[in-house]
């Protein structure tokens, strides 16, 4: 009898072996750390007006397909960078006293909002913030719930140790905590704070803080 070489069993084809994914499925931690940093410095340099995503690319060594793979535009990525910043947050003191932690507090934000980037970027993105609403509400949320979580702290702790009254309205007294800095270092953007201001402003909160 002949066999229909047809009829013979033929071998099966080898699986084909899956290449480790590449392109857009593979995003280096450091490039995406190289974009961030760029981003600030661009934003400090240029503005967000005239920032664009070729600067952005050039100041980060990398080519445009890289920021393009991460961010859909720099509305996005300025976005996710800005709303990044508000879940870092600020150390929470624990010197023991309200003044202390106050006064570490006023030190260590006098001390970022001095900073060149910081105090060129803030006002550059509050005045984009006026036209532009998604701006707005992620510049919002990176200024107020840092400092607001490390303030609840504080008082949360205060009112522990009885130095303030377990009625205390929060909402003012996060104002009062925020209010003055705030308004010397971004808003007014004065030069440095002169000797003894901060241990002054210190004080006066605490007493303001004891009053309501």
């Amino acid at each position: 009898m002949t066999t229909n070489a047809a009829d013979e069993p033929q071998p099966r084809p080898r699986p084909r072996r899956r290449r480790p994914p590449a392109g857009a499925a593979v995003l280096r931690e450091d490039v995406t750390e190289a974009i961030r940093a760029a981003v600030f410095g661009e934003l400090a340099a240029v503005g967000y007006a005239r920032m664009s995503i070729e600067g952005i690319a050039r100041r980060a060594g990398v080519g445009k397909t890289a920021v393009y793979r991460r961010w859909r535009s720099k509305l996005h990525l300025v976005l996710d960078i800005v709303s990044a910043l508000a879940v870092q947050g600020l150390p929470a003191p624990d010197t023991g006293s309200l003044e202390g932690d106050l006064r570490l507090l006023y030190e260590v934000t006098s001390r970022a909002l001095r900073h060149p980037v910081a105090s060129q970027i803030i006002p550059d993105l509050q005045a984009e913030a006026a036209r532009n609403p998604d701006i707005a509400e992620a510049l919002q949320k990176t200024l107020r719930e840092g400092q607001d979580g490390v303030a609840s702290s504080i008082l949360a702790a205060a009112k522990e140790r009885g130095e303030l009254s377990p009625s205390l309205d929060p909402d003012l007294a996060l104002d009062l905590i925020s209010g003055p800095l705030y308004w010397r270092s971004v808003v007014v953007r004065g030069p440095k704070p002169p000797k003894g201001y901060l241990a002054a402003l210190t004080r006066a909160t605490a007493e303001g803080l004891k009053a309501l």
